[in-house]
């Protein structure tokens, strides 16, 4: 028989960004008390299971969200590239694309939801995110790792194992803040997808403080 490897998509915890900016790339971005709160979750959720490696996006968010699953394995934390954001060239503005629309000198990035055309083609997310997956799957074989990334390259990833269209309503996404997507494998090949959501409780003020 082949041996069970899993590929779990962590995406990262809430991010403190007052100001409501679509921060994208841009760096300096942590967690905020609800963050820390849904990273520790991760880690408890992670911690009776057979985890191998964390890799994470470069990304300060998805590297502090990693960081308590590999301290509770005893782990070093593994930077993987391809795991980073998606580029949006719309990347340090506060306003909806809605808004966005209303001026015609922003018509050139806002033709083309299905590819789209205002950041990263969704084949080159999924390209550079699989073969994220394949690395975790292949250094880990017969074990389980988590790979930190962020909501969209971790849906449309999502996508593509279960075969259905790249382009999609955002708000339809199945992929809340320090959720976990699982992708199973038995050798090279894909036998399910799950879903979970470790952090379902936000952390309150008083609960920060402490």
């Amino acid at each position: 028989m082949a041996d069970k490897t899993i590929v779990h998509l962590l995406r990262h915890g809430e991010v403190h960004n007052p100001e409501g900016v679509l921060y994208g790339r841009l760096p300096g971005y942590h967690l905020s008390a609800n963050g820390r709160a849904m990273a520790d979750a991760a880690a408890d959720f992670f911690a009776d299971r057979n985890i191998a490696t964390v890799y994470a996006s470069p990304l300060t968010r998805a590297q502090e969200t990693a960081t308590p699953v590999a301290e509770r394995h005893g782990l070093s934390l593994v930077t993987e590239e391809r795991l980073i954001e998606s580029g949006n060239v719309l990347e340090g503005t506060t306003v909806s694309l809605k808004h966005l629309a209303r001026n015609p000198v922003n018509w050139r990035y806002l033709w083309n939801p299905f590819t789209p055309s205002w950041g990263e083609r969704y084949t080159e997310v999924v390209a550079r995110m699989w073969a994220s997956v394949e690395r975790a799957r292949d250094e880990n074989t017969g074990a389980e790792a988590v790979c930190v990334s962020h909501q969209l390259p971790v849906w449309v990833t999502r996508l593509h194992a279960e075969k259905r269209r790249l382009w999609h309503n955002p708000r339809s996404r199945e992929c809340a803040l320090g959720s976990v997507t699982s992708l199973a494998f038995e050798g090279d090949k894909l036998t399910s997808v799950s879903y979970a959501v470790p952090a379902r409780r936000p952390v309150r003020e008083e609960d920060a403080a402490q």
